[in-house]
């Protein structure tokens, strides 16, 4: 709906957000659309492209940031180079400007970014952990080269992203425009109009074509690359993991022990409820430990200005509470001899003079090893396995690295080998449209058109617990053509078909000239020369062009953009046909009769108005810390990034 709204009125609200970087789990934006300084290079060196405040955008930085927005690209078109991102790269140059901009602007106005809150990000992103859980410096130099960044870089992309949240999201919330703004656009959503339509389907001129040899020939040579067969791989794969490690179990030497190692977890216990009141002072304490001997132990310590919750320390075992109070008041508590009731102390500790009650005993027994023995074995498996299946993750890796190929790590650690078929980029079979690759090995599928036939085999990390795959590649045929001889009844319905497509072309533009010359639109049907069908009402508002069937579409928003009176054509694509559209009647829309669709596009237009609050905001800021743009060294760097020439592949 809103959509609408900004064709009409040609209006910048809410032009977007530009994406800077291309990292996996990091999302870090800049407005986009915001009038950049232009100039000379200010004296900037030849490696810098512009300088906001303190701030620079190098070369190098583009490199890198182009570098992982090809990476992201190959995802889904492994032959992609950066060419291909030949596009992008003014919105990627201003958006590290402006992201540059605000960190000067930032750091102007006092907003300081931690080490440590950045460091806490870091320690968020799921591919920095290892096996464990826990942070792992391993996996993030890992995740650094897959991502073809530096810890610096890193560093820097996140404090963006947190300057960003801090500083555009207050900006931009909240957003207020007033309903008279939104009325006039509610009653565009409501104006009615009446008119004619003549499809004409393409396939009312197909009838009787066939190409010559010479034609389909040509039609081929000219439309190759519709026909061209993507490149084919096939991929070596050894997964491993827990099926590897099925032997892997505890010693009974080790299940005892870890069951002597934790006697607090597996022996007897013992749990004492207790009261406790610490006082600053030992004529308190002795105070309250002589009113305890004969009453309630709040009571007693209450006069000292202890309330009952104060006093009250719950269930406790001795290593519970000697967390609490350390070890001289707990040995004193826990004494074999001590009975519920029992008044203990004054007892001095660092903490001050401690009177404690015990209230009640209740003890428990534990464990015989024998009844522990299989919770023991079975944590001491998983911990066993995670360790093992780590072990054997570093011995094929520096397997790898030491230069034995593909079969040999497989065989000396008795890996399962399996070889694909030739298969696509995405998974496909081309001789079975019903084959499917494994969902779980896609990240295999992914490496295995990444690697060259000189690279080494790679370790992939298969999705839950699933273990890993060592992957290599196979065989590979490169993307060609088909032959003709191959899809010689493909080529010629395709020619067929843009046959049609020229004469449908020819005949709807002949009709909308005469109607636009004043002749009924079911005359010039009529007169075509060809069976076509008649003219049709259609009738719709505004409002419902979002709801139109994708065949019907193009008509109807042909009709929203004439004149009363007025015929144009227009394609179907959807429909594999072309159509002529005339205006018969307007209805203008009162949205004043409706206040809550009224209020429902005020509701989407202070949406749009917050992105505009935010490039407002950010523009405020460029200006403020000013920019530098080196021009001749943006267009040097663009060169030798995106020509064909200078692009690294």
């Amino acid at each position: 709906m809103l959509d609408s709204f900004r064709r009409l009125s040609k209006s910048k609200v809410g032009t977007g957000i530009l994406v800077i970087f291309f990292v996996a789990i990091l999302a870090s934006f800049a407005m986009g659309d915001v009038g950049s300084l232009k100039g000379s290079n200010f004296g900037l060196g030849s490696s810098t492209l512009a300088k906001t405040g303190d701030e620079e955008v190098t070369d190098r930085d583009v490199t890198e940031a182009m570098d992982r927005a090809l990476a992201r690209l190959r995802e889904q078109n492994p032959a992609a180079t950066y060419a291909d991102l030949a596009s992008s790269f003014t919105p990627l140059v201003d958006s590290l400007i402006q992201a540059r901009a605000l960190s000067a602007f930032a750091g102007d106005h006092g907003f300081v970014l931690s080490t440590r809150l950045v460091g806490a990000g870091i320690a968020q992103i799921p591919q920095t952990r290892g096996l464990d859980g826990k942070f792992s410096d391993t996996a993030y130099r890992q995740f650094l080269g897959q991502q073809r960044l530096t810890d610096e870089g890193l560093r820097r992309i996140l404090g963006q992203q947190i300057v960003q949240q801090i500083m555009l999201a207050p900006a931009a919330a909240n957003a207020r425009l007033a309903v008279g703004l939104a009325a006039p656009y509610a009653s565009m959503l409501l104006e009615e109009r009446q008119g004619e339509l003549a499809v004409i389907p393409v396939g009312a001129f197909t009838a009787g074509l066939t190409p010559s040899d010479a034609q389909l020939a040509a039609y081929y040579a000219a439309n190759k690359a519709r026909y061209t067969v993507p490149e084919q791989r096939s991929l070596r794969i050894a997964r491993f993991g827990p099926a590897q490690l099925a032997a892997v179990a505890p010693s009974d030497q080790e299940i005892a022990t870890y069951y002597n190692a934790h006697q607090a977890d597996f022996g007897a216990s013992e749990t004492r409820v207790i009261s406790q009141a610490v006082a600053t002072d030992a004529a308190t304490a002795a105070g309250i430990a002589m009113r305890a001997k004969n009453g309630p132990f709040a009571a007693a310590a209450q006069p000292a200005g202890f309330s009952a919750a104060d006093v009250s320390v719950g269930p406790q075992t001795r290593a519970q509470f000697s967390e609490l109070t350390g070890g001289k008041v707990t040995s004193a508590v826990f004494a074999a001899g001590v009975k519920p009731g029992t008044i203990i102390g004054p007892i001095k500790s660092d903490l001050g003079y401690h009177v404690v009650r015990v209230e009640s005993v209740t003890a428990a027994a534990g464990k015989t090893l024998a009844a522990a023995r299989a919770l023991i074995a079975a944590k001491l498996t998983v911990d066993k396995r995670k360790n093992a299946l780590g072990d054997l993750v570093n011995h094929i890796q520096d397997g790898i690295d030491e230069g034995q190929s593909f079969a040999d790590v497989a065989a000396r650690n008795k890996l399962a080998v399996v070889e694909t078929p030739l298969v696509t980029a995405q998974g496909k079979l081309l001789a079975d449209p019903k084959f499917v690759f494994p969902p779980d090995l896609g990240g295999a599928l992914k490496s295995g058109f990444e690697l060259t036939p000189d690279d080494k085999p790679v370790v992939e990390t298969l999705p839950g617990d699933a273990g890993f795959a060592l992957v290599s590649l196979g065989k590979v045929l490169p993307s060609v053509p088909a032959p003709l001889t191959e899809i010689r009844a493909r080529v010629a319905a395709a020619w067929v078909t843009q046959q049609g497509l020229v004469r449908a072309k020819a005949a709807a533009t002949a009709i909308a000239a005469k109607v636009a010359a004043g002749q009924p639109l079911a005359q010039a049907i009529a007169a075509a020369g060809v069976k076509l069908p008649p003219p049709t009402p259609i009738h719709a508002r505004r409002a419902q062009l979002e709801q139109a069937p994708p065949a019907l579409l193009p008509p109807l928003k042909m009709l929203f953009s004439l004149a009363e009176g007025t015929s144009r054509m227009v394609g179907m694509p959807a429909a594999n046909a072309y159509a002529v559209v005339r205006a018969v009647k307007i209805i203008p829309g009162n949205a004043l009769t409706q206040p809550a669709l009224i209020a429902q596009v005020q509701g989407q237009f202070q949406r749009g108005a917050s992105d505009e609050l935010a490039q407002q905001f950010l523009a405020a800021a460029q200006a403020s810390v000013g920019v530098k743009r080196n021009e001749a060294a943006i267009a040097a760097t663009r060169q030798r990034l995106t020509t064909p020439a200078g692009a690294a592949q």
